[in-house]
This record gives C-alpha cells, sequence and structure tokens, in this order.
C-alpha cells in the first residue's frame, strides 16, 4: 500500500525559521528521499517551497534566506505511501480557505481514504492530489463550519480517520501537532531558545540544539499560539499500538523513540539473536548500515570478533525507501563493496536487521560465495515479514513477502546460505523496554480495522479521478 514513513519537523516563533527545519528535514532525511518541503508564516502571508528529491536538492540559499520568510515553519519529507511520486503530492499541502491559510504535512497512512474521499466528492469536495492527507485538510474545513475554533474542527477531523498518522497543522498563526490514538508513528516535544520545535525523531534536535521534553501521546493535540503551549486531549487511547520497525529499521540509531533509546535496543537484538542461534564461526559482520548495530549486540555476546567485511558507498541512498524497483536493482549493485581478505576460506554470520523481498541479500551472498566464504550463516534482527502493513511501510501485499510465501528452509536454500535464523516475536518484545507495540507485520494481528479499497494506488484508479501526470 501506502508508503509513509515520512518526516516532520516544525518550529514556532524562531526569527531563522525556515533554515532551522531546513536542517531539522537534513537530519531526518533517513525518512524519505523522494520529496520535501517547508512552508513559512510570516504574519500576513503563508509561503511554500516544495520539489522531488533530497533535502538539500529542493533548497537553496535564496529560499531560506530570502523568500521563505516568517518565524513560524514547519517542512516535511516523503516516502510515499498513498498517491503517485510526482511534486503534485509533495507536502506540506496547502490550502487557501477563505481568510484560512492551511498546511498540513502527515507521517503515516490512514485505512478509510477511498471511503471519506468517496463521501467528501459526493458532497462537492474537489481534490488535487491521490494522497490521504488532502482528505484530512478537506475533514479539517468541512468542520471549521460547525466548530467553534480550529482546534475543535482538527479534532473532529482525526475522529473521523482511521490508521496511523502524526500530523502537524499551521493555520495562520497556530501550530498544531496531533498523534492519532493508537500511537503508531513517533512524534516528540522540543524547545530551542525558548522557541517550541516539534520533530519526528529526536536526531532532528540533536542537529539544532533544541532540548528533548518529552513525546506527543496517543489522542493529544498540542497548539502552540503565541509562543505559548496547550495540550488537549481528543481522543483516548484505543490500544497503544507503537510501530516497532522503528526500532527495527527506520529510526536512526542516534534517536530516542517511544521511551527506548535506538542504539540501545538494536544491540540488544543482535545480542537476543546470539542466544537463540549461536552458530561456530570465524567472525561476525553486518550488511551495513542496517544491521551494525545488531551486529555489535551478537558480536559482543557471542564472543565472535567483530569485522566491518563489507564497505558502504555512502553516496547510494538507502535500498530499501528508494521509490521504484530499478533504482532498488541499481542500489544493489553499487552500494556495497566486500573486503576480500576479510571474506576467503571464513566462516561468517552475516547480521541483518529485516528480509521484505531477499532479492537484495540474496545478491549479496551469490558475491561472499564468488569471493571463497566458506560458510555463510544469516541472522536476522527481526521476525518474519508474512503480513502486509497499512499502516505506513513499504510491503503492502503478501506477494512481495518472501516470508509469506515460503518456510525458512526454503529461503535458506534460495539465498544460498548455510543456515538462516530470525529473531522470534517474544525475542524481539524481550530485547526493548517498552510494550504495547503493532507486531501486524509479524503476527498479522491488525489493531485498527482494514477495510477492501486500499493500496498505494487506490485512489489514483477510482473512477472519476484524474490519473497522476508530469
Amino acid at each position: 500500500m501506502k508508503k509513509e514513513y515520512c518526516g516532520l519537523f516544525g518550529i514556532y516563533g524562531n526569527k531563522e525559521a525556515a533554515r532551522m527545519t531546513y536542517f531539522g528535514l537534513y537530519a531526518l532525511q533517513h525518512r524519505g528521499q523522494e520529496s520535501a518541503g517547508i512552508v513559512t508564516w510570516d504574519g500576513e502571508k503563508i509561503r511554500e517551497q516544495k520539489g522531488m528529491g533530497l533535502v538539500a536538492d529542493v533548497f537553496n540559499e535564496r529560499h531560506l534566506g530570502k523568500e521563505l520568510k516568517g518565524s513560524i515553519a514547519m517542512g516535511h519529507i516523503r516516502y510515499s505511501t498513498t498517491g503517485a511520486s510526482l511534486i503534485r503530492n509533495a507536502q506540506p499541502f496547502l490550502v487557501r480557505h477563505g481568510d484560512l491559510r492551511l498546511a498540513v504535512a502527515h507521517n503515516g497512512n490512514l485505512v478509510n481514504t477511498y471511503e471519506l474521499r468517496s463521501e467528501l466528492e459526493q458532497n462537492g469536495s474537489i481534490f488535487q492530489t491521490t494522497m490521504d492527507t488532502e482528505v484530512f485538510a478537506h475533514l479539517i474545513i468541512k468542520y471549521l463550519h460547525e466548530s467553534e475554533t480550529i482546534e475543535e474542527a482538527v479534532g473532529k477531523a482525526c475522529n473521523k480517520v482511521r490508521g496511523a498518522y502524526s500530523m502537524l497543522i499551521l493555520a495562520n498563526d497556530k501550530m498544531i501537532a496531533v498523534k492519532d490514538p493508537n500511537g503508531f508513528r513517533p512524534l516528540v516535544l522540543g524547545t530551542v531558545a525558548g522557541n517550541y520545535v516539534f520533530a519526528s525523531e529526536t536526531c532532528a534536535f540533536d542537529l539544532v540544539e533544541a532540548e528533548y521534553l518529552r513525546p506527543l501521546e496517543p489522542g493529544e493535540m498540542v497548539v502552540i499560539h503565541k509562543n505559548k503551549l496547550t495540550s488537549h486531549r481528543f481522543a483516548e487511547p484505543i490500544r497503544c499500538s507503537k510501530c516497532i520497525f522503528e526500532l527495527i529499521y527506520f529510526a536512526r540509531p542516534d534517536s530516542h523513540i517511544f521511551g527506548d533509546v535506538v542504539y540501545e535496543r538494536r544491540k540488544a537484538m543482535g545480542a537476543m539473536l546470539a542466544k537463540e542461534a549461536p552458530v561456530d564461526a570465524d567472525l561476525v559482520m553486518p550488511f551495513p548500515d542496517s544491521g551494525n548495530y545488531a551486529a555489535v549486540g551478537y558480536s559482543q555476546e557471542s564472543g565472535l570478533p567483530l569485522e566491518l567485511a563489507m564497505i558502504r558507498n555512502h553516496y547510494v541512498g538507502r535500498t530499501f525507501i528508494q521509490p521504484s524497483q530499478d533504482m532498488r536493482d541499481f542500489s544493489t549493485r553499487v552500494k556495497l563493496n566486500p573486503v576480500k581478505s576479510m571474506i576467503t576460506g571464513k566462516r561468517i554470520i552475516i547480521i541483518e536487521d529485516s528480509i521484505v523481498r531477499g532479492t537484495t541479500i540474496r545478491a549479496r551472498v551469490k558475491k561472499l560465495r564468488e569471493l571463497g566464504a566458506r560458510e555463510i550463516h544469516l541472522r536476522v534482527s527481526c521476525p518474519p515479514i508474512r503480513f502486509p502493513c497499512f499502516y505506513g511501510i513499504d510491503f503492502s501485499s503478501k506477494g512481495e513477502l518472501i516470508a509469506a510465501n515460503h518456510s525458512e528452509e526454503d529461503i535458506a536454500r534460495f539465498m544460498g546460505l548455510d543456515s538462516l535464523h530470525y529473531l522470534s516475536i517474544k525475542g524481539l518484545v524481550d530485547s526493548v523496554t517498552q510494550d504495547e507495540w503493532c507486531l501486524a507485520c509479524f503476527d498479522g494481528n491488525y489493531p485498527v480495522p482494514l477495510t477492501d479499497h486500499m493500496g498505494k494506488d487506490c485512489l489514483e484508479a477510482t473512477p472519476g479521478i484524474i490519473k497522476e501526470f508530469c
């Protein structure tokens, strides 16, 4: 379905708001490489700059120093989940309604987008994009006519949608942050130089030298107006379902997510792997960078030496986040290069954080065999991904998931491995300090009921909706 592991950053009351937002997005670049956008408010006018590509490619000194004026700003980096990878679907999504200038930036994925959009269109709404984020904007405007405040309208809109969302909203001189009642996606609050800031991860605070205060709670709305903060509960927590894939893969290792330090949790997953599936070998090695920290934990627990026998070209983006299969295949070939002397004749334990499709790892194992590796054992620091994610990760059908269709033994044969072991679900949960996780991609237990019309292209296929064009 949709792939919305995006990044959010917002700051209120800072004279360098656009520049601070740029740096915040830069720190969050790992969360999306498809598009980037910043909107600002200068007291009278809302301004925006959006583009396809990386943060450093979308913004320049002219944008940050002259055009994006104002002391209130928020930004978004996108890795698409609902809607095609086109500039019209870049965020923040901007709406002008009377005297209101409304910008919405969304990290997450709704499961009732199709139904809501169909209902809104029947009542006269006209859509410009194929993003579920635009549905939010239309709902906010709809409920604004029957509400006393923008905060009340936002709360009603949030209670109408179902699924995963952490969201920043700029409504003239108010900045509003909300998190869904299940708490799927991270969103944190901090301060810098007396100003409030929001971000998807605390690593963005580190770059702009902000102090981390706390995470937003499930069902919470935080409003910043005239640099004063108020907190509201728009919904009671339903079933806290924090996405554990943040700790496994997506979040930066130096971030603090859901009350856990990512680096420490990934090490703990690796250590648990060593307890569950020890093997006699010469060395432990990761496929950088995703397996690095679990490999440290496996090495320390097992007593086997850790070797960085694969060297990464850091000018190639993260394979899994690339939006097309052609780009994934290209990245597989150029991303890593082995240190041959560390491979030939060795019994190797490879640590990887996850296996989705399996094609990338298969190609790398084949290369290691060609270099003369004597044994290759793969240890994966998460359980087999057997079920599609409908809350914001880019595996939306069982056909994409190798573990959904093949046994562990078949996967090991397909990849050319001597042995394969995935971390058990119990081992994963025991490796983290919090509870109440969403584990649906592992066990199929979806915390929010699904609908019939879902998928990344569900809106493109809707009758009456104009197809995307460049």
